[in-house]
């Protein structure tokens, strides 16, 4: 998967990452913004090792430095991130920022995730491996704790640090327990396209939201693997698009939960509105339903709900992008003249050229997407084909029959001329001997 943008709240901070920068903004106080840029940051070490062999690593993908995951811990007090380089960078970021660690991961990451209990953290791969990372022991390597027969494009584990949930880009959600991870406890199956996100809400631990490329949302009951709601995202806009629009391919790139729960925001890629669900009470127990959405002036990048319950949306706009929502009075309204907003947008100022930097791209999961195509056309095509080479066939046949025919009649015609002829000439001699 390409680059990816992220916006995420730690505790008082809220942290942007595009391209090879991440950028930390206090939202109470007027602190100089952390800075970090992986293009500076430690290099890895030469395999001395792989010198005596005289390959020097070029077997190796050569990288760009640019962050592909980003994760904060529960708590806000830890960050990390990866890059294409296959760095792994541990952060404290409680009442500042400092850099704990850099490690070096096999494969390039795609979902990064801290336990509840912030002493693990684990790392998915392209390759479709979950490695675990100590944070107590920052330097400590990875070790291998499952693996899946597809790319991993999504994480999460369960409030209890029980189950670890994997999801690839073969539509599979698996279940499993952490501490034992080849015990699988179910699948969750019924996406038509990758699973792009996963989450479990807030005040809901045993649900699991997850998002897809077939621009559906799901919940789950994990533990069973039991499928109990679907949204088609597309269908629950106000003002549905043209036929061609509700067609067109639309993966769902993020699921936030507020933090008390009451309020789930989806965000699909390169749509500018951020969907709306919430739970309600019904004989059935507790269910989401749509509850609105928030239309906004370009497509959102990432979103992420701070400890107050506020949305910051980051969106693909030089002049303004950041976007703060608070829900008050049954609804949410746009806060336009927040100091938070205010002093978190005055500190990425100066860092703008690198977060707009995906402004107009392709989409990151256009690789993604199953390759379809028509075996009814294809097969109508090539019988069509095969038809009118019959049809010449026969027409050479009967040309070249027709033209025989002519031939063997003009022979007769002369072989009979000839002995015609022939008789004609025994008779006159016939004749003159007779007189």
């Amino acid at each position: 998967m390409a680059a990816m943008a992220a916006l995420s709240a730690c505790g008082q901070w809220l942290v942007a990452t595009r391209d090879k920068k991440l950028v930390a903004v206090h939202t109470e106080l007027e602190r100089d913004p952390f800075v970090f840029d992986c293009s500076a940051a430690q290099k890895k070490p030469k395999d001395p090792e792989a010198d005596s062999k005289g390959d020097g690593g070029a077997t190796e993908e050569a990288g760009n430095d640019q962050i592909l995951a980003f994760a904060a811990s529960p708590s806000g007090n830890l960050a990390a991130l990866t890059d294409d380089t296959k760095r792994l960078v541990l952060f404290r970021c409680d009442s500042s920022w400092r850099c704990l660690s850099t490690r070096w991961v096999v494969r390039r990451c795609t979902s990064l995730v801290f336990s509840q209990a912030e002493d693990q953290l684990l790392v998915a791969d392209k390759s479709g491996d979950v490695y675990a990372f100590s944070v107590t022991e920052p330097r400590r390597e990875g070790e291998l704790k499952l693996g899946h027969l597809s790319m991993l494009l999504a994480m999460t584990l369960t409030p209890d640090d029980r189950y670890v949930i994997t999801a690839d880009r073969d539509e599979k959600i698996r279940v499993s327990l952490l501490r034992s991870p080849y015990n699988i406890q179910s699948f969750c199956l019924g996406h038509r396209e990758f699973v792009s996100f996963l989450l479990i809400p807030s005040a809901h631990p045993q649900w699991l939201l997850s998002g897809s490329g077939d621009g559906t949302v799901k919940l789950w009951d994990y533990e069973s693997g039991r499928e109990l709601q679907s949204w088609d995202v597309r269908k629950l806009r106000e003002a549905p698009g043209s036929e061609a629009e509700q067609e067109k391919r639309s993966a769902v790139s993020c699921i936030s939960s507020s933090p008390d729960g009451r309020h789930i925001a989806v965000q699909c890629e390169r749509e500018p509105t951020v969907q709306l669900l919430g739970p309600e009470q019904s004989r059935d127990g507790v269910r989401l339903v749509p509850c609105g959405h928030l239309a906004l002036p370009h497509p959102p990048l990432d979103m992420s709900f701070d400890p107050q319950g506020r949305l910051w949306v980051l969106v693909e706009s030089g002049d303004a992008p950041l976007h703060l929502f608070t829900h008050r009075q049954g609804g949410w309204r746009r806060d336009a003249e927040s100091a938070e907003l205010s002093r978190v947008t005055e500190g990425l100022k100066p860092h703008w050229g690198a977060l707009q930097a995906s402004a107009g791209a392709e989409s990151r999961y256009r690789h993604l997407f199953k390759v379809s195509f028509d075996n009814m056309a294809s097969y109508r095509q090539k019988k069509q084909q095969r038809l009118e080479q019959q049809q010449g066939l026969r027409g050479k046949k009967r040309t070249a029959g027709g033209e025989g025919q002519k031939a063997n009649g003009a022979a007769r015609k002369k072989k009979k001329e000839k002995e015609v002829k022939g008789e004609k000439e025994v008779r006159e001699g016939v004749k003159q001997a007779t007189s």
